[in-house]
């Protein structure tokens, strides 16, 4: 298979020679226009004026230039520019539908939806998915990260976008190309009311994800305003082959349509005015809107991805506007921190509204990047903004398309604060960190480390270094190269278990425990027998996956040792190799408490999970989870610790839906029918793949797509004891729990351990957290005065405490000693022993 820039390149040749074949020709010269190539750069373009012999790229057209005598007939607000396009392309025959989630649950390639088009991706384009519609326009709020440095400085950046998005998914039959071009013309000439005179098409390529095709770009003084491609052929062993399905994807900056709409002397002014006006007054920045029209078209020379030497880049602006670089700067770099601001914040309001959080791993550090980037130029500046109050600003600005964000900003609020006590934490680490380094060379990459290790911003570092009268250079391009450095989050824990097995011509196995957990014994047909590994036609036995072991029993009498799947196919390896031969029907007996148990503990797992999302906010998402007879743990994202009364009121409302006895259905739905049925939040712990899912629904509790052993209904369960929480990396913590007869074991346990403990101490149980913390206080004291020789007395030694546990006296008691419940006999004896005179 061909690189995709390598196949894009040879594409776009073989169109070129034939361009009738791949673009709407026809279209075109009903129009009047001709084809040109250009003078500068070799693209084959298409114009209606005849002495035109450039195309219509900024840098072979003179730059951005759509301030002076604009040819927009009609000026649209954002918002307008989404509402006009939908009304038109509804009446051309396509849907209008809300956009997708920014936190790509359903994709496992991806953490954020970077284009329209990845809202369908990977199964509506490989065809194993219906789409909500087969031709329609979505506003899709995209993210990406490789141009952080840029926002502010070029014209045309930002880390957040709408991509509108025009897509068909149909059959070669239904397939019009000419149509689909006429109907982004008519948006052109009529939606934004441009003449013709003033519209440039390119023709380019398009390769990626093994398909490919013919892209059709469109200009205006300068400025791209969207591109068509028409996805129509696939890489295979044996070269290109048609697609069966044709995929339109036509992507348009909404920014970029509004922007060119109104001539706005930046394209921030069009896309937030009041979030940008409240932020203008609030920094009391000047702007000279005058220097930034004659600014804006020369600022792609700043571009930091394409430039060598960045203050030569400056100086040739400079040169050119007739300014000393340092007044330049004076005037742009404040702009840039608002607009950084303003955009990073757009940014942060879509992707924790849609259940994503800043931490140290995954996408979740490139969001945290934004944050840190955006208190760095309130830092740097001095001026008093609250990035919650931007974000509500955003909410307010974007309600009337998008009312779901201003719900989410009091969590927002939260998530955004605990972030900013994290930056001055890490500023309060500055000084002893240079002192550390001062005398060594800190080189661009000891930035980049002090920025992944300790998320130190370098300009802090700049600063410090700076009163050491150490001069240290900031780096080009810095939070992009940081960006690069976290890329994927794996999922924290998954029980998986990888075998290759020669399975060659077997049919899938036949799942019969999807249905009925309480399913203990059935008959299957033999179809391979592989030593010790046997593969049933159907069978009842769950394998090992989703985070749940696999269950026990016999099989044709043998006992069963393990079982685990191969792609669709179920092994029970037994352990000893059996008598019955490939062939034979055989019965199958399973263990029903270890069943029972561990689908105790699933459903107990989805309970919890949507009890912590009503105590904690709707940012709480499954990161994994494991289910075993004794224990099971679920991961969930969080961007602080849990308090002891967070993790309480969990366990009680966990508890109220066991005791309410609420039915869990189970059913198999199209994947497509399920998204819009449920939406995203059905992927829990990671994207589900296949064409459809298995849906638990506990009814108003919780519902998730999950393919694990469940009960019927919630009663079942028991009981719910939360074990402990644990912050097991930044932004996930683990909660440890027990369900059913496990739950019964632990609190017996736990009770023989704490009567332990009040034996050790010589105390009633309830009075063991209050004598364990005096106990550890006296010890910590001993300890220091044998240190310098002195000896203890009785008072030293005695407990005179009797204080009353009012809550779980073990925990309590295990948090004064710092150790775990189940170390707490241990840990008191040791104390005890060490305090004897």
């Amino acid at each position: 298979m061909k690189p995709d820039k390598q196949v894009k390149k040879e594409f776009k040749l073989e169109a070129s020679k034939n361009p009738e074949k791949y673009y709407a020709v026809g279209v075109l010269k009903k129009h009047g226009y001709e084809r040109k190539q250009c003078t500068s750069c070799n693209t084959w373009f298409w114009t209606v004026n005849t002495d035109q012999e450039v195309c219509g790229d900024s840098a072979c057209s003179g730059g951005f230039r759509l301030f002076e005598n604009n040819p927009c007939k009609r000026s649209m607000t954002y918002v307008e520019v989404w509402q006009e396009f939908a009304k038109m392309f509804e009446g051309f025959g396509y849907t209008p539908i809300d956009r997708y989630p920014v936190v790509a649950r359903w994709n496992p390639t991806v953490d954020f939806t970077n284009a329209s088009i990845a809202a369908f991706q990977p199964y509506v384009i490989s065809g194993e998915v219906e789409p909500p519609a087969r031709k329609l326009v979505i506003p899709q709020f995209s993210i990406r990260f490789g141009d952080i440095e840029n926002i502010g400085i070029t014209a045309s950046h930002q880390t957040g976008f709408i991509m509108i998005g025009q897509h068909q998914f149909v059959s070669k039959d239904e397939w019009n190309q000419e149509l689909a071009f006429e109907n982004i013309v008519t948006w052109l000439t009529d939606g934004l009311g441009l003449p013709y005179e003033e519209i440039t098409f390119h023709e380019d390529a398009w390769a990626g994800g093994g398909n490919f095709g013919p892209c059709m770009e469109y200009f205006s003084r300068g400025l791209e305003l969207g591109n068509q491609v028409y996805m129509m052929f696939e890489q295979t062993p044996n070269g290109p082959q048609p697609l069966s399905l044709k995929v339109l994807d036509m992507g348009m900056g909404m920014e970029r349509n509004a922007w060119f709409s109104q001539a706005t002397p930046t394209q921030h002014h069009a896309i937030y005015p009041n979030v940008l006006k409240k932020l203008i007054a609030k920094t009391a920045i000047e702007v000279d809107e005058a220097l930034m029209k004659k600014f804006i078209p020369l600022s792609g020379m700043l571009n930091i991805d394409e430039v060598d030497d960045i203050d030569e880049a400056w100086q040739q602006v400079a040169d050119k506007l007739g300014i000393e670089v340092k007044s330049l700067k004076k005037k742009i770099l404040p702009f840039s921190g608002v607009v950084s601001i303003a955009d990073h914040t757009r940014t942060l309001l879509f992707a924790l509204t849609d259940g994503a959080l800043p931490s140290n791993t995954g996408g979740g550090y490139n969001l945290r990047i934004l944050v840190r980037r955006a208190l760095s130029f309130i830092d740097k500046f001095h001026w008093d903004v609250d990035l919650g109050d931007v974000c509500d600003w955003h909410a307010d600005e974007l309600h009337e398309l998008f009312p779901e964000l201003k719900e989410a900003v009091p969590n927002i609020r939260k998530i955004l604060k605990v972030e900013e006590n994290k930056f001055e934490q890490t500023k309060e680490n500055i000084k002893s960190i240079v002192q550390k380094i001062i005398s060594t060379d800190i080189t661009e990459e000891k930035l980049l480390e002090l920025y992944d290790s300790n998320g130190i911003a370098p300009q802090l570092i700049i600063e410090e270094a700076a009163k050491h009268g150490k001069e240290i250079e900031m780096p080009q391009n810095f939070f992009g190269k940081v960006a690069e450095l976290h890329e994927q989050q794996e999922q924290i824990h998954a029980t998986k278990k990888d075998y290759s097995l020669d399975l060659e011509g077997l049919p899938d196995t036949k799942a019969l425990y999807f249905n009925d957990y309480a399913m203990t014994e059935f008959e299957g047909n033999v179809v391979r027998i592989l030593g010790k590994d046997v593969i049933l036609d159907k069978t009842a036995f769950y394998p090992t996956s989703g985070g749940q072991l696999h269950d026990l029993g016999t099989l044709g009498g043998v006992e069963v040792a393990d079982i685990f799947k191969q792609g669709a196919i179920i092994v029970h390896r037994l352990k000893e190799e059996p008598t019955f031969k490939v062939g034979d029907a055989v019965v199958g007996n399973i263990d029903f408490a270890r069943r029972q148990q561990l689908a105790q503990h699933h459903t107990a797992t989805h309970i919890i999970n949507a009890a912590a999302r009503q105590v904690l906010g709707n940012h709480v998402n499954q990161a994994g989870a494991k289910k075993t007879e004794e224990k099971a743990h679920i991961d969930i994202t969080h961007y602080d610790t849990i308090s002891d009364e967070e993790i309480k009121k969990i366990e009680e409302i966990a508890n109220k839906i066991v005791q309410d006895d609420i039915e869990v259905n189970l059913s198999f739905m199209p994947r497509g029918k399920a998204e819009q049925k449920y939406g995203m939040t059905i992927y829990q712990g990671g994207a589900v793949p296949g064409k459809h899912l298995r849906i638990v629904d506990i009814e108003g509790t919780d519902v998730e797509a999950c393919g694990g052993t469940h009960l019927d209904h919630t009663g079942i369960i028991e009981k719910i004891k939360i074990v402990k929480a644990n912050k097991i990396q930044d932004g996930i913590i683990r909660l440890t729990f027990t369900a059913g007869k496990a739950a019964d074991h632990v609190e017996a346990a736990q009770g023989d351990l704490l009567g332990e403990a009040a034996k050790i101490l010589e105390c009633e149980p309830q009075q063991v957290p209050s004598r364990a913390a005096e106990l550890f206080s006296k010890w910590k004291k001993a300890k220091k005065a044998r240190k310098k020789g002195k000896e203890l007395t009785k008072d030293d030694l005695t407990l005179s405490s009797t204080e009353v546990s009012s809550g779980d006296a073990l925990a309590e008691a295990a948090e004064a000693l710092s150790t775990q419940p189940e170390h707490i006999v241990k840990t008191l004896t040791r104390f005890k022993a060490e305090l004897k005179p």
